[in-house]
């Protein structure tokens, strides 16, 4: 009788322990392979060329730099003058909203509820779509960069 009771018990407490085994298995299988991964805008947009580079370690992005460069490869957050411009108009330049947007890459670890910054909702477009392209690569572990088309103005 205690036989049946333990046998009984066993496959109640066995089928519930690998379900757990496989689940937690699934969620700790990395889906995004760790390395650098690079997209970039495919034009330049009024003089600079967007671009997002990330690092992936342990199924984390643990590094992003967003930024545009001109076609010398000079940096627009480097670009005081710009940056001058750009406050007085927009209220913010893109040292300021470049970090932002990094900021929220990093803590959403996806492109789910990536919000624009006022002031750079034409950056903020592309770098949703950056983020999106960066995002596919780490999961496929492809290290080139990629060339993301403009958005149709």
């Amino acid at each position: 009788m205690y036989q049946k009771i333990i046998q009984k018990y066993k496959i109640t407490l066995i089928f519930p322990v690998l379900l757990c085994t496989w689940l937690l298995s699934g969620c700790s299988s990395s889906h995004l392979k760790d390395g650098f991964y690079t997209a970039q805008m495919s034009e330049y947009s009024h003089g600079w060329k967007e671009y997002l580079c990330i690092m992936v370690k342990d199924d984390k992005i643990v590094y992003a730099e967003f930024n545009a460069k001109d076609p010398s490869g000079y940096i627009k957050a480097w670009d005081n003058a710009y940056m001058r411009n750009m406050a007085a108009v927009e209220s913010t330049y893109p040292n300021d909203y470049t970090r932002k947007y990094v900021a929220q890459l990093m803590e959403a670890q996806g492109t789910d509820g990536l919000d624009t910054v006022s002031g750079a909702t034409h950056s903020g477009n592309n770098f949703v779509r950056l983020a999106a392209a960066v995002i596919e690569q780490a999961a496929s572990g492809n290290p080139n960069t990629v060339t993301v088309q403009a958005e149709e103005e």
